[in-house]
Order: C-alpha cells, then structure tokens, then sequence
C-alpha cells in the first residue's frame, strides 16, 4: 500500500482555509449544510421473487423455479437500472431483462438486456475499497429515462458459449446447466434527482450562487449581496473542489479549457516537477464539467481520497448504460451511476476517473483533482497507477460518435502528457488480479488500452475498441508529437 496516498488531512485543511464562513448568533464559524431532503436523487432497493411456473407472463413460456424476477408494478419515480446481489465474488451467470414504464403514460418500453459482466469494473483484489465489507456485486446500470413502473426477469444460463473478444480470444466454456443465481439479488431503481448545481456559465466565474435558500443565513434574501458573502459550501462539496482550486477558482461547474501555450505556462505550478520533467509533451487543457457542475452529491462518497504514483495508462470503457440519453441529460445519467456505485454496488466513489458523452463533453468523475493521480475503479487488477475513461452508452454495435473519440483524444493529449507518456507508445503495468493476467505479473499495453485488453470482457464495445488508434494518433497530434 506504500505507493497509495490517502489524503484527507491536507484537502480538509486547504478547504478549511478556502471556504467562507457564515458566523452564528455567537460568532463561532459554522459550515452550512443543506436539509437531508435538498439533497438530489434517491434509490429504491426490491428483493427479487422466484418466478413460478406460469408467472412469467411476457416470455411466452413458463419459468423455472429458480429464475427470479419482478412482475408489473407501479414504483417511485427512477431513471437507471441495476441488479445488486451480495458476494462481490460471484458472477451472475445469466440474463437480466428489464422493460419500464414512462412516468405518466401506459406505455411500456420493449424487454432491454442489463449487462451482466460487470465484476470487472471495481476496485483490485485487495485492496482496501475491495475488502471494505461494502462491496456488492453488481450488473451495469442501465439509463431508461424517467419511468415509474417497472417489470424484471433473471434467467440463470443453460450452457451457452462464451464469445470471443477482441485480440484476446475467451475459452470456450459451457456454464453449468444447474447454476444457481446468487443469492441476495435486488433491483436497484435509481432517481438522479434535481441538478442542485447553480449555472455553469455564472459557477465558472467563480462566483457561488446562492439559488438554494439553505446555502445563506437564515433569513437572508436569496441573490442579495448578503447572500453572494454568507454563501457557503458544504464541508465535503469544499473538499473536493479545494482539490481543482489551482485549474479553477473555487466551487466552479467547469474548468476552463486551455491554449497550449497556457497550458504550458499554468500546469508546472499545479503540478508540480512532474510537468516540467513532460514538457513539451502536454496537449492543451481541455474544458472539463467537474463535480460541481454535474451535481455530484459529495455525502455520499467515502470522504478522503486515495492516490497512486503516476498515471502510465488509459483504460478506455464504455458506461453500457445505453444511447438512448440526450447530452442535456449527461449530468443526470452521471448522478445516477454514481449513485449505484456508492450506495447500490458499496464503491468509496463514481468508478471512473472521467466520463465522456456522445457530444464530446468531457466530466471529473471520481474526486480527488482532475490532475492528479486519483486511484480509480475501472480495470480490475490495473487501477494502479492508471487512469479510467468511460464513454457513456454502449458501443458493441453502436458507432461512437466522432465528438466523444475527439474527447477522448484531447483528454488523454492533456492528463496522460502531465506524466510524461507518449498516448502512441506501450507501457508495463504489474496485475492486481484478474481472468487475463495473473496476480503480480508485469504485462506490457498500449499507453491507450482498451478495458479488454487487461481483462477478458466486451468492453468498450468492439466499436469503440476499433476507434482506440484513431485516439491514439490524434492525442499524440495534440501533444505536438
């Protein structure tokens, strides 16, 4: 664990100085704090029933005992989807279908698959999120719009054959025709809640709106100017802002994109010896919507941070959350991922280090300052010393847009060049674990790998895995290489 850094002491005490304080009757300082019920977003958590002979009535046919599932049922409010089960160490072997019902309609959509091979995007073996007693396992997420009615079925498999992907080809492996699924299975019905982030055009300028009542004094104007000075933000929404303060002023929705030139000229104080050591290998800045900007509700994350050496790697990923999603909707399909990685799957934090949309914008994923070295859960076995990129949707058959392969690229030009590595060049990173690679193993992978390619999976999707050149090229452009 020498090589992980877990910070709270120093983002605490540079939030503390950063923050305004809002003086009490008294004329002790206090942080406000939002209401328990201001806060965005919800889960509703329903044990899953066996399906009897006969009950399922939209298969056609008639269910075995072991098969699991919801009937049609009128629920509260969600947007995305998930099945949670207890052992992390299970694979559920097996389908999950669900179909949804849009809120105020009778309409129901067609079955949707939830894909059930996400094991693989979690913390390492061992490590210390890993063993948390937290952890869940867990299918994908998938993003189905506001909806309030919902049916799911689980299938366990019969011994169908594993395909093969990618340049790493999957044994042929029959699945146990008696399988069992694993116990604890629950559907997982996530709300994203209201954006409780104020504009970003006014956050990026660094001034903290005060659009929640709760964030002012008591009794004071919102949008007056007592208001704009007793403004504050929460103790974790500080924290994790406090990390980016030096890329943007304090509590801003968006770090500004940079020219190269300014980039040069911006990171070495940010960053440190690092940067100069890189130099001239930096692609410029690009714009990124942080935390803030998204609405990340910062309760909700494990509060310190943790930390790795260097990022030699991308891991390229897609979300598999589906494209049926508007880019004025990203912020909310972020929120409800991570609400599902925190509070239905037991992650300390939204998995991956950045996430990306089908239009090209670019969002922090997991806290801990966009620029630094943040210890992600994206690649089982190769989180350390890495870094997570997801697309959102799902791209097996799916093209990915050429704004989210452009993103991808000036992202990776500018975080991968802050540590000195070529996006066109190979790296080695040591396994933590996995079905590819054995536990201590150095292995050799392109500085842009895709996800499959340090673990035997589908993702990114062999459409996005097709674009990873065309990313490494032009990151490498970007770089001035």
């Amino acid at each position: 664990m020498r090589g992980f850094l877990s910070s709270s002491i120093g983002v605490t005490c540079a939030a503390a100085l950063a923050l305004p304080l809002a003086l009490t009757p008294s004329g002790s300082a206090a942080v406000a704090r939002p209401a328990a019920d201001s806060l965005p977003g919800s889960t509703e958590s329903l044990p899953l029933e066996p399906l009897g002979p006969g009950r399922d009535r939209a298969g056609g046919g008639r269910a075995e005992s072991r098969d699991q599932g919801l009937t049609r049922r009128d629920v509260r409010p969600f947007s995305l989807v998930g099945v949670v089960w207890d052992d992390p160490d299970v694979e559920l072997q097996g389908r999950v279908q669900v179909r949804t019902r849009a809120t105020g309609t009778t309409t129901w959509s067609p079955w949707q698959e939830v894909e059930t091979h996400n094991h693989e995007h979690a913390a390492d073996p061992g490590s210390a999120e890993r063993v948390s007693g937290r952890v869940r396992g867990s299918t994908a997420p998938l993003w189905v719009g506001d909806s309030d009615g919902v049916e799911v079925r689980v299938r366990s498999d019969t011994g169908r054959a594993l395909p093969s992907y990618g340049a790493h080809a999957l044994p042929v492996t029959k699945v146990d025709k008696d399988v069992d699924l694993p116990t604890g299975l629950r559907l997982e019905l996530v709300d994203p809640g209201e954006h409780p982030a104020p504009p970003a055009d006014a956050a990026a300028d660094g001034v903290l709106q005060s659009a929640q009542a709760d964030a002012a004094a008591p009794g004071t104007p919102a949008g007056s100017a007592e208001a704009a000075r007793t403004t504050v933000m929460t103790a974790e929404a500080a924290a994790s802002s406090a990390v980016n303060a030096e890329l943007a002023p304090m509590g801003a929705a968006v770090i500004p994109a940079l020219s190269m030139a300014a980039t040069q000229a911006d990171l070495p104080a940010a960053h440190g010896t690092d940067v100069a050591k890189a130099k001239p290998y930096i692609g410029p800045r690009p714009r990124i919507v942080t935390r803030r900007g998204w609405g990340a509700d910062e309760s909700l994350r494990e509060r310190n941070f943790a930390y790795t050496r260097t990022v030699k790697a991308a891991f390229m990923h897609h979300s598999a959350t589906g494209n049926n999603y508007r880019c004025s909707q990203s912020p909310s399909v972020l929120r409800s991922i991570y609400r599902y990685h925190v509070k239905s799957s037991g992650w300390r934090d939204f998995g991956y280090n950045f996430a990306v949309d089908k239009c090209g914008n670019i969002y922090e994923g997991r806290a801990g300052g966009v620029a630094k070295a943040v210890l992600g859960a994206h690649t089982l076995g190769f989180n350390s010393h890495s870094m997570g990129i997801a697309v959102l949707g799902s791209f097996t058959n799916a093209v990915p847009p050429k704004a989210a392969v452009t993103a991808v690229a000036k992202l990776t030009a500018w975080k991968l060049g802050l540590f000195g590595a070529n996006p066109r060049g190979t790296t080695y990173l040591k396994s933590g674990g996995g079905n590819l690679y054995k536990k201590g193993s150095t292995v050799k992978l392109n500085v842009i790998s895709g996800h499959r390619d340090g673990f035997r999976t589908e993702c990114p999707g062999r459409r996005l895995y097709k674009k990873l050149g065309t990313a490494r090229s032009a990151s490498a452009r970007y770089q001035g290489r």
